[in-house]
């Protein structure tokens, strides 16, 4: 039986992809470079990202072997403009060190989703939203990425509270809909173009998709 929220979280998603159609997320080439952005985008405008993903590329260490072969001080210059660059590049070099020692994307692929979530999580300086993002994106699991500008869009909504654990909203998410990957990757891409778009800490509510049913725009 269908959670009693389902149909407003769905009717939410068909708004979102009638009002801005398909993201085609997550951008990236491989899904290495999935977990590699994922990793850098903490804290950080994709855009910075992209530049970081760039330069690593052009240097020739877009590669699990390469990185995990350096030692963090050699990673952070070509990783600057993704911001907390030192930081970063110690979790950069412990992540690929602990994906080549699970046996690379092929070892890690053959987990169940819980344990691989588990393992994922006993990384250092891998959260569950970076957790989550690598299970959907890299691996196709139906894992629902939460981040902020959830948070603040179904908060504003009035269909969920914005004191909420991760875990919670989450599970939220996933009893609502099919657990369908595409589904989910293409509704986080969409969450995150609103916000960026019109749901930002600041709303922008003229000509928002859904001021209609929020009492933030409907008050604006």
């Amino acid at each position: 039986m269908r959670a009693p929220h389902a149909a407003a979280v769905r009717a939410v998603y068909a708004r979102l992809l009638e009002g801005y159609g398909p993201q085609g997320w997550w951008p990236a080439e491989t899904p290495f470079e999935v977990m590699v952005g994922a990793i850098l985008t903490q804290n950080a405008a994709w855009a910075n990202v992209e530049r970081a993903i760039a330069r690593l590329r052009a240097a020739g260490l877009l590669a699990p072997e390469a990185l995990a072969a350096l030692p963090p001080e050699a990673i952070a210059p070509h990783i600057r403009p993704a911001g907390y660059f030192n930081v970063k590049a110690r979790r950069l070099a412990a992540y690929c060190r602990w994906y080549l020692a699970a046996g690379g994307l092929e070892g890690l692929a053959r987990r169940p989703t819980e344990a691989l979530r588990r393992a994922l999580l006993a990384v250092h300086g891998v959260g569950p939203e970076t957790a989550d993002d690598i299970l959907l994106y890299a691996f196709g699991r139906p894992v629902f990425v939460i981040d902020a500008y959830t948070r603040r869009i179904f908060s504003r909504l009035g269909l969920a509270e914005a004191g909420w654990g991760y875990e919670r909203l989450r599970a939220w998410f996933e009893a609502a809909l099919e657990p369908d990957p595409d589904l989910f990757g293409e509704y986080h891409a969409l969450i995150v173009r609103h916000a960026k778009a019109a749901c930002r800490k600041r709303p922008a509510c003229a000509g928002c998709v859904l001021r209609g049913d929020c009492s933030t725009g409907a008050g604006a």
